[in-house]
């Protein structure tokens, strides 16, 4: 047998750690059953937590929750032909199971415990624009940094069932946990950062999303500031330094006892902007004073947004206690998501261009940077897919006609507007002509994504070409991303 590698030796070397004690499977019939207060109707053990049928992978514990019109009951025999090893019930079933009084409070219980038996630094992210890029962004760089072991919410499991579940999939030996919130009203996040009960709270920035439901932008900004409300003591709230709320954030995190690491280009943030230049690969070569220490680093992901979202990261990495050099090199290796900043490149007339995938959500923010994004872009023309923003109510006529603006700064030579809230913007372009805002500057107005695939064939894609597909997920704008880029 030849000799054990360097490599080899440095892992068999490494120091243990108490963590390392601790069980590898997730949850254990007696943990389940002791957490939720259930009857197991036999031993077995779990490697995950699902509660949707159609994603459970064999070890899963399948959750049988119950909503207004759907019960997870009916879908328990299919979880286990998918492999799952038992379900959590409210009602004796066929298969191995914890019987409870209430699976959606078991569920909570669940979460609860795993949150209590993992020695994890916690971080909280919430914000109008940006949060799952960054929470992703803070997991790769504290994951980079601890041999694996932090955990963070997948998808955008951010809302009253995708928390409590994203904590019960956190295993014991978690050293670090990042959690997403969202909210669509007052008072959500109040709840959902109280399952978490973080040591750090992120908010990304405040923008006009959901405005429709909370009036304002300073509701916007209590709304979001409910994240604080769950911090545990001598926690830390991370938040933009250059946005008009952030002495009304400083001050709802003041009150609540919670440090304040403040990031962004003014002279008084924690964690500040030095310079950022250009890098070849198409992101920003970025230098940072993090108090006193300087920080050069590389953002893989474009657009002036992602310089302000890496600030943001290094501030939760900070507060959590991780290492700052391991941050700078996931900052360096992340790729865009889908729906959210992922690049493709598509097959046109006369070779390739490049199709922009920010098709899950939209606000008048994030379309701002977004578009800034794609002026920014070396191509021969410019396209924006852009579908409507919801949740907008009375303001979404003006909103929508603002983008003419970013549209035009952006030198788009054509855009097509899909939904029934665009026909605002496009009215507005209408005005200058028909069918043109100024030299080159071509729309086309859809109801939906078919008829807006149809708009791109008809106008014609050429090599050389980027396009840029952003709307709020209900719009569909996926289903044109996935035709263009299964197109061989």
């Amino acid at each position: 047998m030849s000799a054990p590698s360097f490599a080899h030796r440095a892992i068999l070397s490494w120091p243990r750690i108490a963590r390392d004690a601790l069980p590898l499977a997730l949850w254990s019939t007696h943990d389940i059953a002791m957490a939720t207060g259930g009857i197991a109707s036999g031993e077995f053990v779990c490697a995950g937590v699902e509660m949707d049928s159609r994603d459970v992978r064999p070890g899963d514990l399948f959750v049988a929750l119950k909503g207004e019109a759907m019960d997870g009951h009916r879908f328990v025999d299919k979880a286990f032909a998918s492999g799952a090893s038992a379900a959590l019930v409210d009602r004796p079933v066929d298969g191995p199971h914890v019987l409870v009084a209430d699976t959606s409070a078991a569920l909570h219980a669940l979460a609860h415990a795993a949150r209590d038996r993992a020695d994890a630094v916690r971080i909280g992210v919430t914000g109008s624009v940006g949060k799952t890029g960054v929470k992703e962004a803070i997991f790769a760089a504290l994951d980079k940094s601890s041999r694996g072991q932090a955990h963070r919410s997948v998808r955008s499991y951010n809302n009253h069932v995708g928390v409590p579940l994203s904590l019960a999939r956190m295993p014991a030996r978690s050293a670090y946990g990042v959690f997403e919130m969202g909210m669509n009203h007052a008072g959500e996040i109040d709840e959902l950062t109280q399952h978490v009960r973080p040591q750090v709270a992120v908010i990304t920035t405040i923008a006009p999303a959901h405005i429709e439901n909370l009036g304002s932008i300073e509701a916007i900004a209590d709304a979001k500031a409910e994240i604080f409300s769950g911090l545990e003591e001598g926690g830390t709230a991370v938040i933009p330094a250059d946005i008009p709320e952030f002495a009304q954030l400083r001050a709802v995190a003041e009150r609540l006892g919670a440090k304040i690491l403040s990031f962004g280009r003014s002279e008084y943030a924690n964690v500040r902007l030095i310079d950022a230049i250009p890098a070849a690969n198409g992101g920003s070569l970025v230098t940072a004073q993090i108090e006193d220490h300087r920080l050069c680093y590389t953002v893989a992901e474009p657009g002036e947004h992602w310089i302000s979202n890496s600030l943001c990261v290094l501030g939760a990495v900070k507060a959590a206690g991780g290492d700052l050099g391991a941050a700078g090199l996931a900052l360096a290796e992340l790729g865009g998501l889908k729906g959210r900043g992922a690049r493709h490149q598509i097959n046109v007339t006369g070779g390739k261009a490049l199709l922009i995938d920010e098709s899950y959500n939209a606000n008048p923010a994030s379309m701002r940077a977004t578009l800034n994004q794609l002026g920014h872009t070396p191509s021969t023309r410019r396209i924006a897919v852009l579908g409507s923003m919801k949740e907008l109510g009375d303001f979404a006529p003006s909103f929508h006609e603002q983008l003419s603006e970013p549209l035009a700064e952006a030198q788009v030579d054509h855009a097509v507007l899909v939904g029934d809230e665009m026909r605002a913007l496009a009215r507005h372009l209408g005005k200058g002509g028909a069918g043109t805002l100024g030299k080159g500057f071509s729309f086309a107005h859809c109801e939906g994504p078919a008829e807006a695939i149809a708009a791109l064939q008809e106008f014609g894609l050429t090599a050389g070409d980027a396009i840029l597909v952003k709307g709020s997920n209900s719009v569909g704008l996926g289903k044109l991303v996935d035709h263009f880029t299964s197109r061989v």
